[in-house]
């Protein structure tokens, strides 16, 4: 279907049978204004049948849309055009049954001077007031009947091969060739390097890098496991002389070691730094009944005791570690 069609012609023009008022005239200015105004404009002129919008209200009958357009164009010398006409899928079957042939323009116009003012709307009529506008039929049929040429297709397949090639579907035979060629002679030295053997300063075998590789897990399983065995022989050497300087006593052994595995350089400077909580033989109560004391209680104890410490610091605005309390509890026992 045609999208581009003659709306007004450009200079003095009137209607061919006198039915309406005129003559108009539509100037380079007045057309170059009209293109412009159709721009700024955000909803679409339409194009109906026989001018039915315009009596819509009169008649109360519906008034469809032929089709819209919104880009108007000015040609000096021949008129304003309308250039992206979307036809509905009823007019272009009536346009090219034939059933409607020509556009008839809807404009304002000074009714003095015949000045075409603002361009309202258009529609398809058989009966034009304006001679040798638009033949619509002529030019949708420019349109179904395809053009003679003597182009020929490119199969697809070629197409493709082409784009594998990384050419354009322009590319000539030559062109084409010399990339065949060229990926001829990759692949041939391609094929060559790996027929070759190996250089063995410079590649490995894959096996080889393997067992490597499971060697080498290995090897940080077994260091894995060496160095914990390591941290719990230094735990329990710290521990050990922690007991012995009578700092670390059977109550506080478990909470101890747990401490050490976590933060070994942590206990290592408790022990350096807390006081001797009893002689080795000896105990803390002097052989009295324990309940005079918590050091020779059991952990849960000492823990008690050290959170009940916590709490009475904390309620006298003194802020207490935990490790702070249990130091505290099993240095001063009955405290």
């Amino acid at each position: 279907m045609p999208t581009a069609l003659r709306l007004i012609p450009a200079g003095t023009f009137g209607a061919s049978d006198g039915r309406q008022q005129g003559p108009w005239e539509l100037t380079d200015a007045d057309g170059r204004r009209l293109v412009a105004e159709m721009a700024a404009r955000q909803s679409d002129r339409y194009i109906d049948y026989e001018h039915a919008t315009l009596h819509a209200k009169q008649s109360g009958q519906p008034a469809p849309a032929a089709g819209w357009f919104s880009a108007l164009e000015w040609r000096p010398g021949d008129g304003l055009w309308a250039v992206d006409v979307a036809w509905t899928a009823a007019a272009a079957e009536r346009i090219a049954a034939r059933e409607y042939r020509y556009i008839s323009p809807l404009f304002s116009f000074d009714a003095a001077t015949g000045r075409v003012l603002q361009l309202l709307g258009a529609s398809l009529t058989n009966d034009p007031g304006l001679d040798g506008l638009t033949d619509l039929a002529a030019l949708a049929a420019q349109y179904l009947i395809p053009k003679p040429t003597t182009e020929t297709r490119m199969p697809e397949t070629l197409k493709k091969l082409l784009a594998a090639l990384g050419l354009a579907e322009t590319a000539d035979e030559a062109t084409a060739l010399a990339a065949v060629q060229a990926l001829q002679t990759n692949v041939a030295a391609l094929t060559a390097q790996a027929a070759a053997t190996p250089d063995p300063a410079k590649y490995v075998p894959i096996a080889s890098l393997s067992a490597v590789r499971a060697e080498h897990a290995a090897t940080q399983t077994q260091l894995a496991a060496l160095t914990a065995k390591v941290r719990a022989a230094e735990l329990d050497a710290v521990i050990e002389a922690g007991k012995a300087a009578g700092k670390i006593t059977p109550a506080l052994e478990g909470w101890a070691r747990e401490y050490g595995t976590q933060n070994l350089a942590g206990l290592s400077a408790y022990l350096k730094d807390t006081a001797v909580v009893c002689t080795p033989g000896s105990t803390q109560t002097g052989g009295k009944s324990a309940a005079s004391g918590v050091a020779d209680q059991d952990a849960p104890t000492i823990a008690r005791a050290a959170l009940a410490y916590q709490v009475a610091q904390a309620a006298a605005g003194v802020s207490v570690t935990t490790l702070q309390a249990v130091k505290h509890v099993t240095t001063h026992p009955g405290a």
